[in-house]
């Protein structure tokens, strides 16, 4: 929790007459050019495959599901979610300084981007489980490829 200070210092700048002003950080152009600078971020065969079965482990009834997603899990992720996997791991790798995607990039951004997008049944909802206990279990399940 926020220290005394810092709790006066957060009302005092959000509930007072001066509201501050946001500035542009960046404009449309410079958006679209590390848009395009994220999406020329390789990704090696291996690794797109284990990227395609962290998304096909979060559907029921597939070959690499466990146990908990079959029997939690009403719906899994859709290409979408494996679209905003491959993303996020691309732009863990630039913020890690390369510019390749390693097992690890995917397995750090799971959870942010799967987590609203894998649908839990009413089994799940009356044991207490969350889509991130879902996608823990399929992260220590599911093997990373030797590379």
């Amino acid at each position: 929790p926020p220290s005394h200070d810092v709790l006066v210092e957060i009302l005092n700048r959000t509930t007072q007459k001066d509201t501050p002003e946001a500035g542009k950080a960046m404009d449309g152009a410079k958006i679209n050019e590390w848009r395009s600078f994220v999406r020329e971020v390789i990704v090696a065969p291996k690794v797109m495959d284990y990227a395609v079965s962290l998304i096909r482990a979060t559907q029921p009834g597939s070959d690499v599901a466990p146990d908990k997603v079959n029997e939690y899990v009403r719906f899994g992720s859709s290409p979408r979610g494996a679209q905003a996997l491959l993303l996020a791991g691309k732009v863990a790798a630039l913020r890690a300084g390369r510019y390749n995607v390693s097992f690890e990039d995917f397995r750090q951004a799971a959870h942010p981007a799967l987590r609203h997008r894998v649908l839990l049944n009413f089994e799940a909802d009356a044991d207490n489980i969350s889509s991130d206990a879902v996608i823990d279990a399929i992260l220590e399940t599911l093997e990373t490829p030797s590379q």
